[in-house]
């Protein structure tokens, strides 16, 4: 069949909104344009850079400031922690063994320690076995009861033989956020007894001097103190002390970033990253404070900006002189081409003899006018070859067995019969095999997401860009809103340029997908737990195996059940996998989600503890038998349990290989099950369970803390 070409209709003419477009697409106003915008780039350019450099040259003039500004308060801090150990230490001749043997004389000594109390609104002495001999604050001073031997600083002094800095600490007395300063009182090379001073954090600030009275909230802040965690020593605004630094909007990306440089304690400072702020960080040796001093950008920036403000309203009343000057002239130059413009929208209406009222002109416009003369006459001739080919090519698509579609300006062009099929369109809803709903629509529409039509536009076009074709898996949408995964292949109507559109092939491949999946997880994973299997762990330990030792800490924790095959002898296998699975359950519950928990085979399990230490890795090992422990299943005849032994062993530098290391923890895991079953014992010999009730231990000697096979549970009073 073939289609006739028909003269197109006469135009009406154009209404002043369609003047008004047109106007805005002439050459003239294009031209005006792009020298406006040449010359107005040139100066904002210009503008931009000159600001942008005298922006540099102040930031790194106020940054050497603020950072010498945070030097400066470190060392006053220093200072000032050095003279209240010195102060302490200045009365410490004063009190000998009769002294510290006489209770009334040592309330004597402290009432004659004004200036020492003045320094510090509490203090007391205690004994080697951190028993209180004497209490004094603002108001009185008398006997106490107070033992502070559970003190981690307390132990320091006595173990250091030398004065200490406590971190923050609750007070035993008052409950309040307080810091110790300790000062051991010898006699020869032993302590007989410790001198403390204590100050209160939530009413006397370390910084009174430098912090009290500034506001937070300026261009610059005052200096704020913090130990190395992050917790807020002293504030301008004293209700925030004891917070976290990670609350504070002006220093929270700073301390992040504090942290990624491996969070040193530098004494000469460092300038930190904050968006909008400039941010110094100084360390105090010793305590290991910090001092944090933040400067706000927007604010010290503020002239420059004005001044680019300024130059930037000059410029742009040259930019509109020059603007309406240039307009002028190049309408006048370009009359012609309004002529020809006027006689190209009567080319294909049949008003005009096709060589009739063609302007006379020369050069481009000329050559153009002889060019649209051209065109009218070949048009008819191409619109009959086009209307041929068209109905060829639906007749293809018709009959196509796959799912064929061709789209152009990313949108359906044409749409084959099991295109529409695949895809939930009826295709007999119109004579050409092409559902109307479909053709003419967004290719957006038959993807899952509009991300991942956006991902797929940018793959298809960096294949396209290559001259190849492009395949992928996709996630359809059908017309009924379900989705399935196809198979879609894209190659350009023509390679040399993509704008002529695209062929595509779509294949459902549902099925065959999910068979894979299914495949893929069973290699992988225990069936019955779902645990990962013993190859995966093994993939896993020899990428930790090979990068040691730059890598991070690692252990693996092997586990052992105990008194699990009488469940199976006795329940039967099925409440046995039912007890495997609630130990599975457990062991995914105590650790944590980069962990990886596999069963290893049997009622064996093992643990891959990345960026672990081997003390935090004994603790959940710990964490992880009690977990098991506590698993009670009902059952007919009474209640099933079971307990486990677990070996401990970690990444180390003599680790060659995953065999050794999972050998190790095998062994120490045999160890545990043969000092008496239920304990953690570490990859190097454990000692005799005797001398070990709760079955923990770990390389060298056990702490009391494993010892009774419970977790360290700090107190944080003093």
């Amino acid at each position: 069949m073939t289609t006739q070409a028909r003269p197109s209709p006469p135009l009406s003419p154009p209404s002043p909104w369609q003047r008004l477009r047109d106007a805005s697409g002439s050459l003239k106003l294009r031209i005006t344009l792009g020298s406006i915008a040449a010359l107005g780039l040139s100066i904002a350019f210009t503008s931009f850079v000159l600001v942008t450099h005298a922006e540099h040259a102040m930031l790194a003039r106020e940054s050497e400031h603020e950072l010498a500004e945070s030097v400066r308060t470190a060392a006053l801090l220093s200072r000032r922690v050095v003279s209240l150990q010195h102060a302490l230490a200045s009365v410490v001749p004063q009190l000998d063994a009769a002294t510290l043997a006489d209770g009334p004389a040592l309330v004597r000594f402290a009432e004659r320690q004004p200036f020492l109390r003045s320094l510090f609104p509490m203090m007391y002495i205690a004994d080697p076995q951190g028993r209180g001999l004497m209490y004094a604050d603002e108001k009185h001073a008398g006997p106490t009861k107070m033992n502070v031997s559970d003190r981690e600083y307390f132990q320091r002094t006595l173990s250091e033989r030398r004065p200490q800095i406590s971190n923050v600490v609750l007070n035993k007395i008052s409950g309040q956020p307080v810091l110790v300063f300790t000062q051991p009182i010898m006699e020869g090379t032993q302590v007989r007894a410790v001198l403390a001073g204590v100050l209160r954090l939530d009413n006397r600030d370390l910084l009174d001097e430098l912090v009290e009275g500034q506001d937070s909230g300026t261009t610059s802040t005052a200096p704020i103190v913090t130990d190395d965690r992050g917790l807020v020593l002293a504030h301008p605004d004293r209700t925030r002390v004891m917070g976290s630094l990670v609350n504070e909007a002006r220093l929270h990306g700073a301390f992040s970033a504090w942290q990624a440089l491996g969070a040193p304690v530098e004494p000469q400072g460092l300038i930190v990253k904050q968006p909008g702020e400039l941010v110094s960080v100084s360390g105090v040796p010793g305590p290991n404070w910090l001092v944090w001093r933040a400067r706000n950008e927007g604010a010290l920036l503020a002239p420059l900006h004005g001044a680019r403000r300024d130059a930037l309203r000059v410029a742009a009343g040259l930019v509109t002189l020059f603007s309406v000057s240039l307009l002028l002239l190049m309408t006048w130059l370009l009359r012609p081409l309004g002529q020809l413009q006027e006689r190209a929208l009567h080319l294909f209406d049949g008003t005009l003899a096709p060589q009739a009222g063609w302007p006379a002109a020369r050069g481009e416009i000329g050559s153009l006018g002889e060019v649209l003369r051209r065109v009218g006459t070949e048009r008819a001739q191409l619109e009959l070859r086009n209307a041929q080919m068209l109905g060829q090519l639906r007749s293809v698509m018709r009959a196509a067995p796959a799912g064929i579609a061709i789209v152009r300006d990313d949108r359906f062009d044409l749409v084959g019969t099991a295109f529409c099929r695949l895809l939930g369109f009826d295709a007999d809803a119109s004579p050409d095999g092409s559902d109307a709903a479909l053709v003419g629509q967004p290719v957006q529409r038959v993807f899952s997401s509009a991300i991942d039509h956006a991902t797929f536009t940018a793959l298809e076009l960096q294949a396209f860009a290559q001259h190849q074709a492009y395949a992928g898996e996709w996630r359809m949408r059908r017309r009924d809103g379900t989705s399935f995964w196809a198979r879609l292949q894209s190659k350009p109507m023509d390679a040399g340029d993509v704008s002529h559109g695209a062929i595509w092939i779509l294949d459902d491949i549902e099925e065959a997908r999910a068979a894979h999946e299914r495949l893929k997880w069973s290699a992988t994973h225990d069936p019955l737990t779902g645990l990962a299997n013993r190859s995966v762990f093994a993939q896993r330990a020899e990428a930790l195996v090979a990068a040691a030792p730059a890598g991070r800490p690692a252990a693996i924790v092997f586990i052992d059940l105990d008194h699990f095959k009488p469940i199976n002898d006795l329940a039967g296998h099925n409440v046995g996998d039912l007890m495997l699975l609630a130990v599975a359950n457990a062991m995914k519950a105590r650790v944590r989600g980069s962990d990886l928990v596999a069963r290893m085979g049997g009622d064996e399990f093992a643990l891959l503890l990345e960026g672990c230490g081997h003390e935090i890795a004994l603790r959940i090992a710990r964490d992880v038998r009690d977990s098991i422990l506590k698993i009670r299943m009902p059952w007919d005849q009474g209640t099933l349990s079971v307990g486990a032994s677990l070996g401990v062993a970690s990444l180390t530098v003599d680790t060659r290989d995953v065999a050794r290391w999972l050998e190790a923890a095998d062994a120490a895991c045999y160890v545990a099950k043969q000092a008496g079953r239920g304990g953690v014992c570490s990859a190097s010999p454990c000692p005799d369970p005797a001398s070990d009730p709760a079955g923990v231990a770990s390389a060298g000697h056990p702490s009391r803390h494993e010892m009774d096979g419970s977790p360290i549970h700090m107190n944080d009073a003093s």
